[in-house]
Order: structure tokens, then sequence, then C-alpha cells
């Protein structure tokens, strides 16, 4: 009987690796490497932070995606949503015949299309339980690259919910991970989880907690009415409660978050009875905390401008522009080097904290020193495409091929 579900890949690395390189590969990033990541050009000197980009997760869903369509050339491929939040990396799936499939106006993906005999993979984020069951109704042949860090989380959320423990989830109840991490707590019969954004939204929380449930509890039934169960019951739901997080938040605030947490239900039940009452986990990837650290120990440089490359919708890019706006680090979020344009010398970037693009006019006015980095889900080309575009911005494109070629 052939086999319908996939996650250890089709060992066909080797088949692909060449266009991997010629799809997402630079230069221009391979010297600032050898060159203990800093490149002059001409007054120009780039430095890169020391972890950026392609994570493992990342690189693992993207290469399984490529040996899908090499193991399976004569079928429709579809993609649950986004395999990961780069629009580079989506199209070039698209251009390889990968249909990504959207949401319906119910707010459900639209599934409709699909037959037994089509291939489906599901994204690095992974998909809701309610999602997978639905493939699985549709006897489709399921290719899933969930990222092993996302997989850690749900297993902590699991056994929350199998112990009686409502989930608490320091991320963004809109995102895909984080609908598919709260859905795996409905395996179990009273399963509850409550997601909240930030230390604002966990303060509204822990203050009702502290005041054991005295307080009216509509208001926060209007403000996480779509960030919790079914059925929530704040008076019943926070007795017993465990943390956990989106992978890609910041580690600092969900770490902050969780002692906040911790110390608030010590309050509300005492000392001596808290692991009745609390249990704690840090699920923030490896590479998540890897690239903010990196980013800050950049930040501890003299820096002139700093660029951030990545998807608007990136949730671990925004987070490391966040960073260096806390650091008082001018800072630009830009989507791809198409972001900048040298004929007027502005650049179009989304500030941080901000929903929007922003226009600048000589934003490299007096800049010296720039320093670069990249979301989890950007591919070196656009980064060494954002190097050059500057350069080129700079009157320095010919300065930066003689570097070049003189390596």
């Amino acid at each position: 009987m052939e086999s319908t579900y996939f996650r250890k890949g089709f060992g066909l690395r080797g088949a692909i690796e060449a266009q991997l390189g010629v799809d997402y590969g630079s230069t221009i990033v391979d010297r600032l490497r050898a060159g203990n990541y800093a490149l002059t050009v001409g007054p120009l000197t780039f430095r890169l932070a020391r972890e950026f980009g392609f994570c493992y997760g990342v690189d693992r869903a993207v290469e399984y995606a490529y040996e899908t369509r090499l193991k399976f050339p004569d079928r429709r491929l579809f993609l649950v949503g986004e395999i990961i939040h780069n629009p580079h990396v989506n199209q070039k799936l698209r251009d390889m015949g990968v249909t990504i499939l959207a949401h319906a106006a119910d707010g459900d993906f639209d599934f409709s299309a699909l037959s037994a005999d089509d291939v489906v993979i599901m994204p690095a984020f992974g998909v809701t339980m309610r999602d997978f069951q639905r493939l699985r109704e549709k006897g489709c042949i399921l290719v899933d690259t969930t990222c092993g860090s996302v997989l850690n989380v749900w297993k902590r959320v699991e056994s929350y919910a199998r112990d009686g423990f409502t989930a608490i989830i320091h991320g963004k109840h809109w995102h895909e991970e984080t609908k598919a991490t709260a859905s795996q707590v409905m395996k179990y019969s009273g399963g509850r989880y409550l997601v909240v954004f930030d230390m604002a939204e966990a303060q509204l929380v822990m203050d009702y907690i502290e005041h054991d449930g005295a307080a009216n509890a509509s208001p926060l039934g209007a403000r996480f009415a779509t960030a919790t169960s079914p059925g929530f019951d704040f008076t019943q739901d926070l007795q017993r409660i465990g943390l956990a997080n989106q992978t890609t938040m910041l580690s600092g605030e969900s770490l902050a978050i969780a002692a906040a947490f911790g110390r608030a239900m010590a309050r509300r039940y005492g000392e001596a009875a808290l692991a009745e009452h609390f249990r704690s986990f840090d699920t923030i990837c490896s590479a998540t905390q890897e690239r903010q650290d990196a980013i800050v120990q950049l930040l501890r440089e003299p820096l002139d401008v700093m660029v951030i490359v990545g998807g608007y919708n990136s949730s671990n890019t925004t987070h490391l522009a966040a960073l260096v706006q806390a650091n008082g680090v001018r800072g630009y979020h830009i989507e791809d080097a198409e972001c900048i344009e040298p004929a007027t010398a502005t650049v179009r970037h989304q500030p941080a904290g901000g929903k929007r693009e922003s226009e600048e006019r000589d934003w490299l006015e007096g800049a010296r020193v720039i320093g670069i980095t990249a979301g989890a889900s950007t591919p070196n080309n656009k980064v060494g495409e954002t190097i050059a575009r500057i350069c080129v911005t700079a009157g320095l494109e010919d300065e930066l091929r003689r570097v070049l070629n003189a390596g």
C-alpha cells in the first residue's frame, strides 16, 4: 500500500542541491563570512550578524518542498498557505508548479479542489489539528515540513492539557504557528488555551488571577474573544496554568511573561502550592534565540545604520527590527532589495511596531558602517542583493565589483 504521509524527506538532497544554490546562494554573503563577517567597499563597511537568515527548520522545509516536486513530477502539488513568510521563496514554489491554498470566505483553508491523487505540503509553521484531519479525510499524500522546534511546543501544550492545565501561549493569536499550537490542546477533553500578545495583555490576566476571580470577567472575555479556546471560563480555567510561546517571539519578553505569571500564581496560591498550579518551560527555538543574540552583539559595535531584511509578515524578522529600535540604532526593516531606490536615494521600510511602509530620502547620508541581518525565512541571495543595491545607491557599484573580483 502506498504511503500517504511523509515527514523525513525523500533522500534527494544531492539532486536538488545545485538548484538551491542557484536560487538562494550569494557570492557577497560568502565573502562576508570569509572576511570575518565584514566587507569594505570604498568608504563603506558592511558588518553582518553572525547568525542570520535561513535557520535549520526553514532550510529543511524548503529542501523538502523541492524534493517533493522531484519525487512527484506528474502529480498536482499544493501548499497549505505559505511555506515560510518570505514572498520570494513562495514565488519560487509557484514557479515550480506548486499551488498555494488560500483561506475561503469562512476563514478555513479551501480544500475543495483536492483529491486523493494530489500531494499536499504542510508548511514549517504546521497546520491545525482540524486542517490535518480534513486533509486526511481527502486521502491526499501529505508532506509534513513542520519545524522540530514547533513540534516541541506542541508536545509541551499537549502535556498541559493532558494534566488539566490551561496553556497560556505568548504569541500572535492570528499567526499560523500559534493557531496550530493552540489546536493541540483540543486533543483532550477539557483542553483550554489563552494567547497573550505582550506583557500588557499578560498583566490583565494576572490581575484577574490575583483578585481571585472577584473582578468582572466580561472585559477579559471581550478582549480575548479570538484568543481563547471555545467556552473559556476565566473563573475556572486560570486556576492551573502552563506557559509556552510562539517560537519566534522575543525571548526576553517570553521569559519575563512566564516569570511574572509564576509570581502572580505564587501570590494567589502560595509558594508551597505553586507546583500544583503553575508550570513553565522556555520554548523559544534555538535559531530564534541565536539570531536575537547575534543582533544584540552586533549593535554593541559602532554602527551608523542597521538594515534588517525579511518579510513584513515574518514574526522573527519584526522582532529583530524591534531589538534594533530598543538599542537606539537607526534601523530599516525592508522586505527585499527592491525597497531601496538608488536613483532617488530613498528606502521603503516598515518601522518597528508599525503595519505600513514608510519612505525616507537620503537615508544613507553620513553612513559609513552599515549593519546587516536577516530573518530566519530570508535566503542569502536577498541579503546579497540588498548590499549590492546599497552600493549602487552610494555610487560604489564598480568598487563592489572590483572587491569581489579581487577575492
